[in-house]
């Protein structure tokens, strides 16, 4: 089991804290780190001004509706970008509208969570996320690097030359 480091971007307060709270509570702590909208989280994961010594996280949870940069732009702007778009983002927002979800699955968002209304059910939605990236799946941050053979099939790299 591995901790993971998460990126948080919502402009809840009250959900932020909901969401490092029910991280806290799992038994391998995640390093949670949060900003308020989407121009920030460009500014975190390009490590700019007062994120100049940000670390890259192995997770995003993004919100959809922020003021400045909303979660739509942002999704668009990460996966478009060459060093960042192999990061996996779960969308985590309010809304279960269709145009929505289509939207975030189009830009390539990795998965799209319905924020649940009671404290109970969305910490232990949380917790699950977290759950899944740390336990089951594997990232990029902890794969092994691959090199490609003159056939283009990748290769796992084995330390040899």
């Amino acid at each position: 089991m591995r901790t993971l480091e998460i990126l948080v971007v919502d402009d809840d307060d009250a959900d932020a804290l909901m969401i490092s709270e029910a991280l806290e509570a799992t038994e391998r702590r995640s390093t949670v780190r949060r900003v308020a909208d989407g121009q920030e989280a460009l500014d975190y994961l390009h490590r700019v001004g007062q994120f100049a010594e940000a670390h890259r996280p192995d997770l995003i949870l993004l919100d959809l509706n922020m003021p400045r940069m909303d979660g739509r732009e942002t999704l668009a702007a990460i996966k478009a970008d060459e060093a960042l778009k192999a990061i996996p983002v779960v969308i985590l927002t309010t809304s279960g509208a269709t145009p929505d979800i289509v939207a975030s699955y189009q830009h390539r968002a990795n998965a799209y969570v319905t924020k649940p209304f009671g404290i109970d059910d969305f910490e232990a939605t949380v917790r699950q996320i977290d759950r899944f990236f740390r336990e089951v799946a594997a990232l990029p941050s902890t794969a092994e690097p691959c090199t490609r053979q003159p056939d283009g099939v990748p290769q796992p790299h084995d330390g040899q030359q």
